[in-house]
């Protein structure tokens, strides 16, 4: 029950209240400040620099739009938190400098909200949290250990806490349903209207934004573009799953495919039937992610991984819109939400996200060469993309604080293995978590296997 029309598009593209500004390309040769990236990572960066000094020359450089990656196609999840867990961050720092970097992601979603009263930005957001339900004894199996491991690094119920079978399936009454977790810091948006208004009030704070313009070459004071070379003291490498096609950086992040559909607008008696009263953002617990929201006009919106890696970091647009994925995705989506059964699916879409050998993003600025990046988020960039913003501002005016104190700031991950390893390697993991968490709903085990992927994949 699919709607050919909606398949060019997101519904985020779909449902944006004005159209989209197209802004002419690189013209000038000099700045004080070169951001390569026009998505929410590169925006934020020119945001918060604008506002520690208005008079810095500011250029970001866009090869499509502003807005046209993972930062206008996501499933609207500003979340608080991080792929690299505590014990990650722990591991290369202390105990009490990762619980600051989680309370700070935590306070980030706060501060997305902040700037779009502050700026206009009416994208609906809505800090309803997280429920995962667990639907069988082995999701139930994580979560209650989850819990119980945060709780004993100094998170309280008031950040995450347990559901009991009951309170699980009034928030989100999927099927199957054994408990749950809720997960406070979490807010639902529309992540096209946010890019959007975020990148007008950049240019506001008088920033340029460069579009149809492609970065080709980075060096210490200079970019390579198709429209010439634009000198800058400083420059920010923000490109996330597009950074492979940067000269020298095939090997840095792995673009992986998060694919999307959504429903039509849904009438209030099959709400009635699914929950989601605060506009919570919803799982499970399967190994291969899956995450859905109720959107501010009343629709699923709702995604997952696992469509196959592109050999050499190769990005296809024809997965974004057509693919076997999809009709995995809308399958899981009515089997979960049988009040879903007659709903028509009226758009497909998907898109790359950063990924780095580690699941560890980071933050990075080197002031003898002037060469600063942020990124490798896996997925949970809507609000650790404003925390990097904030942290690199500090960084690069020379501020200390204590953002540039946290430990993703000056972590540097290592590079992915040559192809034809890295094809084997990432196309392998995906089928051992499908295979995962089909024998986990099967038998209500735990699959010792990932666990143990998860292990050498880090």
């Amino acid at each position: 029950m699919t709607d050919g029309g909606g398949l060019r598009a997101s519904v985020w593209a779909a449902t944006l209240d004005r159209p989209v500004v197209v802004r002419p390309p690189l013209t000038q040769e000099r700045a004080d400040i070169a951001i390569i990236g026009g998505g929410y990572t590169g925006l934020w960066a020119a945001y918060y620099l604008a506002g520690r000094d208005p008079a810095l020359d500011i250029v970001v450089i866009e090869q499509e739009t502003a807005g046209f990656g993972a930062s206008g196609r996501n499933g609207g999840w500003c979340v608080g938190e991080l792929a690299a867990g505590i014990d990650a961050l722990a591991a290369v720092s202390d105990r009490a400098r990762a619980l600051r970097l989680v309370r700070s992601m935590f306070e980030t979603v706060d501060e997305v909200g902040r700037v779009c009263v502050a700026e206009g930005i009416d994208c609906g957001f809505a800090k309803g949290g997280t429920v995962r339900v667990a639907r069988n004894d082995a999701q139930l199996a994580r979560q209650r250990k989850e819990v119980e491991h945060h709780h004993a690094a100094g998170l309280s119920d008031d950040d995450l806490r347990v559901l009991d079978r009951t309170e699980a399936h009034q928030r989100l009454a999927a099927t199957d349903v054994v408990g749950g977790v809720f997960f406070a810091h979490t807010a639902a948006l529309h992540p096209a209207q946010l890019v959007h208004g975020l990148a007008g009030a950049v240019e506001r704070r008088g920033v340029t934004i460069a579009e149809g313009t492609t970065a080709t070459r980075i060096a210490p004071g200079t970019v390579d573009t198709d429209h010439g070379r634009l000198r800058a003291p400083t420059i920010v490498r923000a490109t996330e799953g597009y950074t492979a096609s940067l000269d020298g950086e095939t090997r840095t992040l792995a673009p992986l495919y998060s694919l999307m559909i959504a429903t039509e607008p849904l009438p209030d008696d099959v709400w009635g039937k699914i929950g989601l009263h605060q506009r919570e953002t919803f799982a499970d617990d399967r190994h291969l992610v899956i995450y859905g929201q109720r959107t501010a006009d009343g629709r699923i919106a709702f995604g997952g991984r696992g469509a196959p890696y592109g050999y050499g970091s190769r990005v296809d647009p024809a997965i974004e819109t057509s693919s076997r994925r999809h009709d995995l995705i809308e399958a899981t989506l009515r089997e979960m939400l049988p009040a879903l059964a007659h709903a028509r699916i009226t758009h497909r879409w998907g898109g790359v996200l950063g990924v780095p050998r580690d699941w560890f993003p980071s933050i990075t600025f080197d002031r003898s060469t002037g060469l600063a990046h942020a990124g490798g988020y896996v997925g949970e960039g809507v609000a650790a993309a404003n925390l990097a913003g904030r942290t690199l501002a500090d960084l690069i005016v020379g501020v200390d604080s204590e953002l540039t104190e946290l430990p993703w700031v000056g972590h540097r991950s290592r590079r992915w293995e040559p192809e034809p390893l890295r094809w084997l390697g990432i196309n392998g993991a995906l089928r051992v978590m499908s295979s995962a968490d089909r024998m986990e709903s099967r038998t209500g085990r735990p699959a010792r296997r990932a666990d143990l992927l998860w292990r050498v994949l880090r």
